[in-house]
């Protein structure tokens, strides 16, 4: 075993329940044999997903190529295709990776509910994945979770969704004992559970919103309306799980993080406090129906504007301090790499949320630096559980490598639809659509698309990296 893992604690043959660590360490003792194994299921199914995203992508790039686009007999298969790369390469990994936490933060209890929301997530993501291959369907673009207009892929969607439900109500009742909760240990805890708290928010807002909401609208304008709140809500339970995978990583690579664990515990509670007003916003809007294309959406924009800052700056600059002050012989090359790399996108697609004001690029700039620091923080994730669920340890030397290279694609890619969108280039539009007239909004795009194409690279050395050390157990 390398000796960057040795430094992080990892040896042959350790207990790894957490016996004998710092109070104040922000580290997440592993449960038991059967909690990690259902842990291993849920990661499991998130490589999955970012293996179809993977393929749908170049599915897509087919689907635009002169005379092989012709042997795609769907309608309008470039949208379609879209559609099941977006939410297999957000919803479904973001929400497997959760999977992956809340099982480590359960006690065995209720395992086979546990096992039963695998199950009905895995067949779910399933029927998203075959559903172009097995329906024809009408992609809508909807923001969130964009959908095919299909019986059979919203069948899986909500199967999915019944798979998640189960899942974060099991984690809120399998809480582990009571002397887990103490500490910086305590602190990652809470976070977790408080992404927990908010899943359930946001799944009682996407039915909320299917009660209220008629049928009048357009498919475009309906599917909008229905996603909006839930899936504004997601994005705090997204930013609530990377912020205590943050500070996770932070304590691998000896950072001397300057919060006290009840601190870190306070900061994760306001995180959650912006999606405790959510009720308000729905009830406020009981019999208004006209007022849900501006008001109903304009105040969960605000919302997650002001509310996303809540934790995010002072745990961010906290672990940036720690970073600096850390003892840098005791870093790991992937954990670090991952967490710099997390940070840096985060806080540039953050600010960049500020500069929105239409509908354009600049846009899907924020969106692409917010969930590209997700995804990373995940990644980093990923390379540090792996040997603590059993795996073999992942390359170091690939493993130090492909954040820096999925960052810096993604950190180009922003940046080219940010350039673009400052020229009025419209999102979710390809082609003669777009209206690339002048030099500076091709030059944009053009960035735009080098930087995705580094990013994808990055995605594959994970994938590969990842498969190599899962393909048997140490």
């Amino acid at each position: 075993m390398s000796s960057a893992y040795h430094q992080a604690g990892i040896k042959e043959g350790q207990d790894l329940t957490g016996e004998g660590k710092s109070w104040r360490e922000f580290t997440l003792s592993l449960p038991s044999t059967a909690a990690r194994k259902l842990a291993s299921g849920w990661l499991w199914l998130g490589i999955a997903s970012l293996l179809g995203a993977g393929l749908f992508a170049i599915l897509l790039v087919l689907s635009r190529t002169p005379y092989i686009q012709d042997i795609f007999p769907w309608i309008d298969f470039f949208h379609t295709a879209l559609v099941v790369h977006v939410d297999l390469s957000v919803l479904l990994w973001f929400l497997a990776f959760a999977g992956v936490l809340w099982s480590l933060n359960s006690s065995s209890r209720f395992i086979g509910i546990g096992w039963l929301a695998l199950v009905l997530a895995a067949v779910g993501a399933a029927m998203i994945v075959l559903s172009p291959f097995v329906e024809t369907g009408i992609p809508v673009m909807s923001n969130y979770v964009p959908v095919i207009h299909s019986t059979f892929f919203m069948t899986g969607l909500i199967v999915f969704a019944v798979g998640i439900t189960l899942l974060v109500l099991r984690s809120l009742i399998a809480v582990p004992t009571a002397n887990l909760w103490q500490g910086g240990e305590g602190s990652i805890r809470i976070g977790l559970f408080a992404a927990a708290i908010s899943t359930l928010f946001a799944l009682a807002a996407f039915v909320w919103s299917y009660i209220m909401i008629p049928g009048t609208y357009d498919s475009t304008q309906y599917y909008d309306l229905l996603f909006w709140g839930g899936g504004h809500v997601l994005q705090f339970t997204y930013s609530l799980l990377m912020l205590a995978g943050w500070l996770w990583l932070a304590e691998a690579c000896g950072a001397k993080i300057p919060l006290t664990p009840r601190v870190a515990s306070i900061m994760f509670m306001l995180g959650l406090l912006p999606v405790l007003y959510v009720p308000v916003i729905y009830l406020s809007f009981v019999g208004m129906m006209g007022d849900y294309m501006g008001n109903y959406m304009g105040q969960f924009t605000q919302l997650m504007k002001v509310g996303g800052s809540f934790a995010s700056v002072p745990i961010g600059l906290a672990i940036l301090y720690g970073i600096v002050a850390g003892d840098r012989t005791a870093a790991t090359g992937p954990q670090r790499a991952a967490l710099l790399s997390s940070m840096l996108l985060f806080a540039i697609g953050g600010g960049i949320s500020l500069m929105i004001k239409d509908s354009n690029t600049i846009i899907t700039a924020h969106y692409h630096g917010t969930g590209g620091a997700i995804s990373l923080a995940f990644m980093g994730l990923t390379f540090h559980l792996l040997p603590r669920l059993g795996y073999r340890e992942p390359d170091l030397k690939w493993a130090t490598l492909m954040p820096y290279t999925y960052g810096a694609g993604q950190l180009l890619h922003l940046l080219g639809l940010l350039w673009s969108g400052g020229y009025g280039v419209q999102r979710k539009v390809a082609g003669a659509a777009q209206e690339l007239h002048g030099f500076a909004q091709k030059a944009g795009m053009g960035l735009m698309g080098f930087g995705g194409l580094i990013a994808v690279i990055g995605g594959i050395i994970f994938l590969v990296v990842v498969f190599k050390a899962m393909r048997r157990l140490r």
